[in-house]
């Protein structure tokens, strides 16, 4: 785990009450996880734990930007990232019964610290939307590569009819009274 060991949290020996821990989240975080869809970023992970008697609670917000791959062009850009969620710490031993929290670590009696890496990486990518393009700039044009955009458009079909092959396909539904 080495390098990731810097995303770890001692809150066990931490006073009741509010912390403040900050992380930076770049190049190398990425590289430690394999096949990750993120090689390259540079993000801000901010988190405000509160301890109490019987749950800690991680507000965990992390922003800036990660370089991904443009489904319409395949040229890649910075995609930023805005997250924001709570992860709670119970003890292993009590029981969890409330649904709507489902962000939970249960924790050993003899566990002192939680690593964050894993939630962080999980968080980035589920921020990323389906659908990646450039985005448009000020006056609303595609900031795509544009000879990309050229070569697809000569490539695209057109002609709008329907393929006469695929017209018999129509014959196989039978309406039912």
């Amino acid at each position: 785990m080495g390098y990731l060991k810097k995303y770890s949290i001692q809150f066990r020996e931490l006073d009741v009450g509010s912390h403040h821990f900050s992380f930076d989240v770049d190049d190398r975080f990425f590289s430690y996880f394999e096949k990750s869809e993120i090689q390259e970023g540079s993000l801000q992970a901010e988190v405000e734990l509160l301890k109490e008697e019987r749950l800690t609670t991680l507000s965990i917000g992390i922003r800036g930007e990660v370089k991904v791959m443009c489904d319409r062009c395949l040229d890649y850009f910075m995609h930023p990232i805005d997250f924001s969620g709570t992860l709670y710490l119970k003890p292993e031993e009590e029981s969890w019964e409330e649904k709507d929290k489902t962000d939970v670590i249960l924790v050993a009696p003899d566990e002192s610290e939680v690593n964050l890496a894993q939630y962080f990486y999980e968080s980035i990518h589920l921020e990323l939307p389906l659908k990646r393009v450039h985005p448009l700039d000020e006056n609303g044009n595609s900031t795509c590569d544009q000879e990309m955009l050229r070569i697809l458009e000569e490539h695209q079909q057109k002609n709008d009819e329907i393929d006469p092959r695929w017209n018999k396909l129509k014959n196989l539904f039978v309406k039912r009274n």
